[in-house]
């Protein structure tokens, strides 16, 4: 079950409210619903939350790009919400992935001929092109922009630790939770 809810900042302060996501299927359906609810492009936060097991805080302000924050993307990335957030933080999805491998000669001939390959290993132990497009495993823990939140109050170290109810201790720290109630 999630629970998600926009906070759009005003002169008056933060205004709150909850949100569906059932027409939400990408990243820019979540920033357009984000810039919809915003007042005169302020600052619009979008809070995801499934069952104290991840949560997420996308920030958009006016029409510059999305900032984003998971607190765990391998469980996130096994629902279909936290899944928008960590494809975009983590690079593109399966799909771009196939696409991508489609497009190589893996066999390592070309026009049927057998090339030598090189050693493509560095120093630090990255083994060439294979490895920058990464072993496709999800990292657990938190990814994303650490200090999304430190501007309006929540540093990254206080970011880091929260762990359930999330979102109240967020709201509270922006002083926003009396908003954030109401929306509940």
């Amino acid at each position: 079950m999630y629970f998600a809810a926009l906070l759009a900042r005003t002169e008056d302060g933060w205004e709150a409210s909850d949100t569906e996501l059932d027409d939400v299927e990408t990243l820019s359906d979540l920033t357009d619903l984000a810039r919809e609810a915003s007042v005169d492009e302020d600052t619009v936060l979008v809070f995801i939350e499934q069952e104290d097991a991840w949560f997420g805080v996308l920030r958009v302000e006016g029409e510059e790009d999305p900032r984003i924050y998971v607190s765990d993307a391998a469980m996130a990335a096994r629902s279909s919400y936290g899944e928008i957030l960590t494809d975009e933080l983590l690079g593109g999805d399966e799909d771009d992935l196939a696409d991508a491998l489609d497009t190589l000669d893996l066999d390592g001939t070309e026009d049927g001929e057998i090339e030598e390959q090189e050693d493509t290993e560095d120093p630090e132990g990255s083994t060439g092109p294979a490895d920058a497009a990464g072993s496709g495993t999800v990292p657990a823990g938190p990814v994303g922009d650490r200090t999304i939140l430190a501007d309006l109050g929540l540093s990254e170290a206080e970011l880091l630790a929260l762990d359930t109810d999330a979102m109240a201790e967020i709201a509270d720290a922006l002083g926003a939770s009396e908003v954030l109630e109401t929306a509940r």
